[in-house]
């Protein structure tokens, strides 16, 4: 077994530097979620004396006027312990009308009220009187000082005014600053996947907020249980191997918002099933989706074929047959599965009053990769 130890091994590298790249599909030209055309992100970090440390990431489906020209979307819940707004009218409609926020636990209210007046402030939606912002969160709570709540809404409106469709900030910024993943930092990760044309030349973008505990691998590496920092180690570990400060006292626990963007023409139904198969990827990270852990995905087309506008007396739409899902199946694993390595190995050490949380170190975890043929 490899110690752990708190030393910072060597510099953020994203997945495929290791290595680690997982499937068969190739990625877009970022390896990112803003590979789906029209798609931008924004994200501010909020790390202010010794206590603070929190952020917001948000996630704009395309460049139009997202309340009349809304994308479909859906919901996948793998665990529901959490707070997810706009819930319920997703799951009725369909579809969202707002950008998609993902930031702190005790902070999705200040950001929907932001989102929403946001929205409200723009100059096609002056006669508008309701609006269904969408706003995700993880418990940052052992770095951030999570009850405080401060600048949230002058964060989600710095977010959405900066967004961008280029290469997107991974590791620990945004609504990623004060995650933890199996007992290291955690963070912000994303990656794309490019169906062949011949499969519809269809692309697929994730993006993570990764703050979950459980026993990590890679590529199917134990790598947790050589590093010596698992769930369940102080229970299971043999005397004399069991590390201070593992993830065991958590068992696993934790959270991850999925966000799944695609250009393909998908309507709800086949959105939620695309998110149940972003768990898988999830799941090969090794995640079991502990009690205390609230999982979620939310996935969103934004093909012009499937968007709706409100006022339409009949919906026309050309979805894509069942029977062409599987290979974007495949691409949302693929892609959640990097996305959350990247989340890992991209995050820098955290320091606050209540706690310091360091990277996975990177250089054991090639040594460990190398070992097995991965390079």
């Amino acid at each position: 077994m490899l110690g752990w130890g708190s030393r910072v091994e060597a510099q953020p590298t994203r997945a495929r530097a290791l290595g680690l790249a997982p499937g068969i599909f190739t990625p877009g030209r970022h390896n990112a979620i803003t590979d789906v055309a029209g798609v931008k992100v924004g994200q501010v970090t909020i790390s202010e004396g010794d206590s603070l440390r929190t952020g917001v990431t948000a996630i704009v489906p395309h460049g139009g006027d997202l309340f009349r020209d809304r994308v479909p979307a859906a919901l996948h819940v793998g665990n529901g312990f959490g707070k997810l707004l706009g819930v319920t009218q997703l799951r009725e409609l369909g579809e969202i009308e707002t950008p998609i926020v993902l930031t702190c636990t005790l902070c999705i209210w200040q950001a929907g009220d932001a989102l929403a007046q946001w929205m409200l402030t723009r100059p096609e939606n002056s006669g508008v009187r309701s609006i269904n912002p969408i706003v995700g969160e993880t418990n940052d709570g052992q770095l951030n000082a999570t009850r405080a709540r401060p600048g949230i809404a002058a964060a989600v409106q710095r977010a959405l005014a900066t967004a961008t469709d280029g290469p997107v900030t991974e590791g620990s910024v945004g609504a990623g600053h004060g995650t933890v993943m199996f007992g290291w930092k955690g963070g912000i990760g994303t990656s794309s996947r490019v169906l062949p044309a011949s499969l519809g030349g269809y692309s697929v973008g994730v993006l993570v907020q990764g703050n979950y505990g459980g026993v990590l691998q890679m590529m199917g590496v134990p790598i947790g249980q050589q590093l010596g920092r698992y769930a369940f180690q102080r229970d299971v570990a043999p005397a004399g191997t069991r590390s201070p400060g593992d993830a065991g006292a958590e068992h696993g626990d934790g959270s991850c918002m999925i966000v799944i963007a695609t250009d393909a023409p998908v309507l709800a139904r086949n959105l939620e099933r695309m998110g149940a198969r972003a768990v898988m990827g999830l799941a090969r990270t090794g995640s079991s989706a502990s009690n205390g852990s609230g999982d979620y995905v939310l996935a969103f087309s934004t093909s012009p074929k499937v968007r709706r506008n409100p006022d339409a007396v009949v919906s026309t739409n050309d979805e894509l047959g069942n029977e062409q899902m599987s290979a974007l199946f495949q691409a949302v694993t693929e892609a959640t599965e990097e996305a959350l390595y990247n989340a890992l190995l991209m995050a820098t050490p955290v320091s606050s009053r209540s706690s310091r949380v360091n990277p996975l170190p990177v250089d054991s975890v090639r040594t460990m990769l190398r070992a097995r043929g991965i390079r």
